[in-house]
């Protein structure tokens, strides 16, 4: 699939953001929405509307926070970085998607065996 035809399930950009700031610690918004495409090896694009998004989404429910500070290029940049409340939230939603990948690999394997 190309790259501009995947479509993300709604809120999973937002667990993208926080795994990456809990696996990387704190980032600025680009950074964390280039860790994103890197992981994902340029299958998602991610634009400075989406990530900001996201971003202001997850601060007003309290799952990150952020602080000005400096970037490697010496610019000033806000950084985020996930709250313990956000930890709980991620390490729920993680064992959400394990469940659901598995069932969803059982279900097309069956359907697999079914087709002719």
């Amino acid at each position: 699939m190309s790259p501009q035809h995947l479509e993300l399930l709604k809120g999973t950009l937002d667990l993208m953001v926080l795994q990456t700031l809990q696996a990387m610690g704190p980032l600025h918004g680009y950074g964390v929405a280039r860790r994103i495409e890197q992981i994902s090896h340029d299958a998602i694009l991610l634009n400075q509307g989406t990530i900001y998004a996201s971003l202001v989404r997850l601060q007003q429910r309290g799952l990150i926070r952020s602080a000005w500070g400096t970037s490697d290029s010496n610019r000033r940049a806000k950084f985020y970085s996930i709250t313990p409340r956000g930890s709980r939230r991620l390490a729920s939603a993680s064992q959400n998607w394990e469940q659901l990948a598995a069932i969803l690999e059982r279900f097309f394997a069956i359907q697999k065996e079914v087709l002719p």
